[in-house]
């Protein structure tokens, strides 16, 4: 079974080898037709401590590592300026 990939922003580093990263999810309502916005966080394990809050990465499925982290940090994903 492949591992998910999900991409999103760096919002803590304070941990050692750990960010949490928050990712958005956007769908359209069913019924109201409406775009929802819906975001999650997920604490990640970065061995080297390389990313800081506002960065914006990619996090792969990975083993537990504690209680929380069951995510890694592949690397920076690239942020598209327009």
């Amino acid at each position: 079974m492949p591992k998910r990939i999900l991409q999103g922003t760096v919002v803590s580093d304070k941990n050692k080898k750990t960010v949490v990263v928050e990712v958005e999810r956007r769908y359209t309502h069913p019924m109201l037709g409406k775009t929802i916005r819906e975001s999650k966080r997920f604490h990640a394990h970065d061995e080297q401590g390389t990313f800081k809050a506002g960065d914006t990465v990619r996090i792969q499925e990975c083993r537990p590592m504690s209680r929380l982290k069951r995510w890694e940090v592949l690397y920076d994903a690239p942020t598209s300026k327009a």
